[in-house]
Formats: C-alpha cells, structure tokens, sequence
C-alpha cells in the first residue's frame, strides 16, 4: 500500500484525508511540483524548488526556502518507502494556505498551510518518445499568471480532454493566434531553419525541462530564438517536440490531422532527446 506523506505525517493512502475546507479543494489557492526521481536520485531538485518558492511566493503564502527544502529529504524518504529506489518515480508535491472558512479573501495568518507529497512508479512511454505523438490546437483559456504553479488546472484539464477526445497526447495552446505552451508542457518547433519557442513571461511555465533543454541546445550550437511564433508558422514547421518532467523530449509527428515535417521525428528534435536522456540517466550512473 503506498505511504503518502501529509502535514509532517507519514500514512497509507486511506489515512491522507485532507479536511473539506482547505483551500486548495475549494478555490485551487496552492502551489504544486512534478519531480521526477531515477534509481532514488531526485532530478534537477535545485530548480524545482525555486519554481515552488516562487510561486508560493507570488500566491503570498507563508511556506519560505527552509520548508521547501525540507521537503526534499521527504521525497526522498518517499521513495525509499514506496520500494522505488531501483526504478524511476514521479514525486508530486503540494501546498496549499490550509482548511479555514470560506471567504474571497485569505484566512487569518495563523492558518497552517496544508502540505501534500506523494511518489508513485513512473514507466517511460518509449514508443512514444521514439515515434512521437500527435497533438491539437486550442484555444489558451487560463489565466494571466502562468509562470505560477498553481493547483487551479481547468483550463489545461479542459484543453487536454479536448485533445483526448479525438485519439491526441497534446493540446497546444494559443492566445489570438500565438503558440504560448503545450497543457502540460512547453512547446519547441523549428521553423525556417531555426529552433522556436515562447519567451519566459507570465504566460507561460518556467519549464524545468526546458531550462535543461535551452542549455543543451547552447552547448549543441544549435540556432534558437526565444520568439513566439504564430499558429500559420507552426502549421509549416518542420520539427515541433515538447517537454516536461515527465515528457522529456517528446516529438510531435502531427497536428490537427496534418503531419509535422517528414511525420518521424527531426534531427534537431533526436539530437536534443539524445543530449538529454544522457543527463537524466547520468544522474543514476554516477551513483553507482
């Protein structure tokens, strides 16, 4: 049975009760993290938890540095836990500004955030990864602060269903016709010869994976732009991939029903998959 870890405790599924007024469950009013973990080493820790201060942060609730960080040992000890140390995990972890009464506006100071981790197997869909997936265009319906972790997921849940429905891995997004992101990733795409993604602003996620995958595409040498790009150039790419903590470097074969580039994923696109399942896996290489 899994152990979950909830509010300093460390339980069994049906004990990880979380109370109905706490704010995450009736406003979404938290902060949440995906970290992956390979052989019960944790990847790229560093950056998410300044994603999770940050937010936290942005959302004025008063979880610091010091909590975050201890909450590492926690994945950790999850892992071990949950017999995950010889294969690769996912660590889910949340904080929200804790059970009050309802109202609009925050709950006294005093209210204790309410703090969530969990770790579960995570299985590498490879033939995804070596085939690519397909995807759809929709509309970007979230809100303004995008660059916040936030546990208010909607408008992604919605454009994912939408991408379910008819047989896609993806929905990507855009607002009065420019890419932002994908649903739950970021979204890269070569056009005219040069690698294209949104730049870092509040409309879209500070990818993790896409930090890595911005330093391994200066270290290739390979042209980039961080310039949004339209719908139509997207509709003519020759390469489009996403990523994120638990979509690596995935490549996009087509869109909308139409076929990206030759339809198999591009060099550009395997060259960056290549880089960085090398750096994943050295993370549990070096270990041993």
């Amino acid at each position: 049975m899994p152990t979950f870890y909830l509010n300093g405790d460390y339980v069994p599924r049906e004990q990880a009760l979380i109370p109905v007024e706490d704010r995450g469950f009736i406003f979404g009013d938290g902060i949440y993290e995906g970290v992956r973990a390979v052989e019960g080493r944790l990847y790229e820790w560093d950056l998410h938890a300044e994603r999770m201060v940050r937010g936290l942060a942005g959302l004025r609730i008063k979880f610091g540095v010091a909590e975050v960080e201890e909450l590492r040992g926690v994945c950790e000890r999850l892992v071990r836990e949950n017999g995950l140390e010889d294969a690769e995990a996912f660590l889910y972890l949340q904080v929200t500004r804790g059970a009050a009464p309802r109202t609009h506006y925050f709950p006294p100071a005093s209210t204790t955030p309410t703090v969530f981790v969990s770790a579960t197997r995570f299985v590498v869909p490879r033939a995804m990864r070596d085939n690519g997936c397909s995807a759809i265009t929709h509309e970007d319906m979230r809100w303004s602060r995008c660059d916040w972790k936030t546990v208010n997921l909607l408008g992604s849940v919605l454009a994912r269903e939408s991408a379910q429905e008819v047989g896609a891995y993806e929905a990507i997004l855009h607002r009065d016709g420019v890419v932002t992101e994908g649903a739950a990733t970021n979204v890269l795409a070569v056009i005219d010869g040069v690698l294209r993604t949104h730049p870092l602003t509040p409309r879209i996620l500070p990818g993790v994976t896409r930090i890595v995958v911005m330093s391994l595409v200066e270290e290739l040498g390979i042209p980039c732009r961080e310039i949004a790009f339209t719908l139509d150039e997207l509709s003519r790419a020759s390469e489009v991939f996403l990523c994120g903590s638990t979509t690596d470097v995935t490549p996009v074969v087509s869109i909308d029903g139409a076929t990206v580039g030759s339809g198999a994923p591009g060099p550009v696109t395997t060259q960056l998959r290549t880089a960085f399942e090398a750096r994943l896996y050295a993370l549990a290489s070096a270990t041993r």
